[in-house]
C-alpha cells in the first residue's frame, strides 16, 4: 500500500514543492545568467517554471484518472495549474516580507506525524520515499513550504476570522434538527457509468443492469465482489470501497440518503450525470453521544509568600483562618478580603462547576480527597498556598457545551475558507503577473 504523504497537508503540499523550487531557479538564473529553463510566468521578483507546470499536469491527471474522473481540456488544466502555481510563489514572497520561518524542529515534528500515519519509523521514512520515486529533500522541502503558507494563513486570515453570537445560535438550532450531522459512514460504491451521448436503447440498458446489480446486494451477495466485476468507478478494484465519509462529506444526490440507513443496507441505483449509483453503508460510527462529565464546585483562599512573610508565616496564616471557617464565620467574606487570586477574590473564593483538568495536579488531588462542605489543610502549588471548601459533586451532560464549541469551529473553518479566497484574490490583483506560456 502507498504512503499516506501527499495528502497529509492538504492539496497544496502535491504543487508546494513546484512553486519552491521555482524560487530556488529564479535565483540561480539572475546570478550565473544561465538558461536553466522556460520561464511560464514571472511575478513580482520570482518566476514560474515551464517544467514545474507540466510536471504538476502529470501529477495532478494522474491523480484524476486514479479516482475514475474525466480530464478536462489539457489547455484549461495547464492554466488551473500555472494559476495555482503563481497563488503559491505570492504567498512564498510575502512570509518572506514577513521573516516567516519554520524551524528544523517543527518540520521534524510534521514527518515523525507522517510516519506514523504509515506505520513506519521516522527514521524509515527516507526509504519509504524512495521507493515511491520521491526524494526525501526535496519532500522535506515542500512540507516546509507548506507550514509557511499555513502559518502565513493563519497570520492574515484565521486569526481575523468573527463568528457572531446569533450564528452560533442558528448552527446549534440546525445541529438539533440533524441528529445525524456528526455521523461517519464507511461506505461502499458501484457505479454503472451512462455516457453522455447514450441513447435511449443504452440508458434502457444500463439501468436494467443496475437495477439486476442491486437485486443481488439486497440478497445480500458480496457487495466488494459485484464492485469489482459491474463497477465503473476507479475504486471497483478496491471493491468499491470509498472509507470513511462525515455526513458534511457526501455528495449532495446522496446525502439525504445515507444518513437514514443502517448498516449493511443498500441504496436503490441513483442516477445522477455520470451514471448510476448504488452504496452500501458498512459502518457507522461517531455521532453526538451524550457528554456526561464529572464536575466540582469549589472556592478557595490563595495567599502567596514574599519577601516579608515565608512560607511558614503564610501556611499558619491559613490554618487560622481555616480554624475561624470551622467555628462559623463565613468563608466568602474572608475570602473576599484575603484571597490573592484576581480571578475569585471578588466572588468570595467561588470556582465555579469545574470539570477534571481544570487545576493543577496537585489542586485536584486536595480535591478529589475532600468531602463534601469539607476544608481542606493549607497545602502549596506553583501559585502559592492555598485552602479549599468543596461545595459539591456533579455529573453533567456537557452536550451542548461541545456543540457549541463545534458550531464555533465550523462556523470559523466556513468563514475561513471564503476569507482565504478574498486573501489570495487580493494578493493576486496587486502583483505584477506575466504570463509566457
Amino acid at each position: 500500500m502507498p504512503l499516506i504523504i501527499k495528502q497529509f497537508f492538504g492539496a497544496l503540499a502535491l504543487l508546494a514543492a513546484a512553486a519552491g523550487s521555482a524560487h530556488a531557479q529564479s535565483k540561480e538564473l539572475s546570478s550565473t545568467g544561465v538558461l536553466l529553463d522556460r520561464v511560464a510566468a514571472v511575478v513580482n521578483d520570482g518566476i514560474v517554471l515551464r517544467s514545474d507546470v507540466e510536471t504538476q499536469m502529470a501529477t495532478i491527471g494522474e491523480r484524476i484518472q486514479q479516482q475514475g474522473q474525466q480530464l478536462p481540456p489539457r489547455n484549461v488544466l495547464r492554466q488551473q495549474v500555472l494559476e495555482r502555481l503563481v497563488l503559491q510563489e505570492l504567498q512564498m514572497q510575502r512570509a518572506e516580507r514577513l521573516g516567516i520561518r519554520i524551524a528544523d524542529e517543527a518540520v521534524n515534528q510534521a514527518l515523525t506525524e507522517v510516519a506514523q500515519r504509515n506505520n513506519i519509523k521516522f527514521s524509515e521514512l527516507p526509504a519509504a520515499l524512495e521507493a515511491q520515486g520521491l526524494d526525501y529533500r526535496d519532500y522535506r522541502d515542500e512540507v516546509r513550504r507548506e507550514m509557511v503558507m499555513q502559518t502565513l494563513r493563519q497570520r492574515d486570515v484565521l486569526a481575523r476570522v468573527y463568528v457572531s453570537p446569533r450564528e452560533v445560535e442558528q448552527c446549534i438550532a440546525k445541529r438539533k434538527a440533524s441528529p445525524n450531522v456528526d455521523n461517519e459512514f464507511n461506505l461502499s460504491h458501484i457505479l454503472v457509468a451512462v455516457p453522455s451521448t447514450a441513447n435511449e436503447q443504452q440508458i434502457a440498458e444500463r439501468t436494467s443492469r443496475a437495477q439486476a446489480v442491486y437485486a443481488r446486494a439486497k440478497q445480500n451477495e458480496d457487495f466488494g465482489q459485484l464492485a469489482i466485476t459491474y463497477s465503473d468507478s476507479g475504486t471497483a478494484l478496491e471493491g468499491g470501497a470509498l472509507g470513511w465519509r462525515k455526513a458534511s462529506q457526501l455528495p449532495s444526490f446522496v446525502a439525504e440518503i445515507i444518513p437514514n440507513l443502517q448498516p449493511g443496507e443498500v441504496t436503490a441505483p441513483i442516477r445522477t450525470p455520470s451514471g448510476l449509483h448504488i452504496f452500501k453503508v458498512l459502518e457507522v460510527r461517531g455521532g453526538q453521544a451524550a457528554a456526561i462529565v464529572s464536575q466540582v464546585h469549589a472556592r478557595h483562599i490563595l495567599m502567596k509568600p514574599n519577601e516579608v512573610e515565608d512560607d511558614q508565616t503564610v501556611r499558619q496564616k491559613l490554618t487560622q483562618i481555616r480554624e475561624r471557617v470551622i467555628k462559623g464565620e463565613s468563608f466568602e467574606a474572608i475570602a473576599s478580603v484575603t484571597s490573592e487570586d484576581p480571578g475569585s477574590a471578588a466572588q468570595g473564593g467561588d470556582l465555579g462547576w469545574a470539570g477534571r483538568g481544570s487545576f493543577v495536579p496537585e489542586f485536584e488531588r486536595q480535591l478529589d480527597a475532600l468531602q463534601e462542605n469539607q476544608i481542606s489543610e493549607p497545602f502549596k502549588t506553583e501559585y502559592g498556598w492555598h485552602i479549599i471548601q468543596l461545595l459539591g459533586r456533579r455529573t453533567y451532560d456537557a452536550s451542548g457545551d461541545v456543540t457549541r464549541n463545534r458550531c464555533v469551529v465550523q462556523l470559523r473553518e466556513a468563514r475561513a475558507d471564503e476569507e482565504t479566497e478574498i486573501w489570495l484574490r487580493r494578493l493576486r490583483d496587486e502583483a505584477f503577473v506575466e504570463y509566457r506560456m
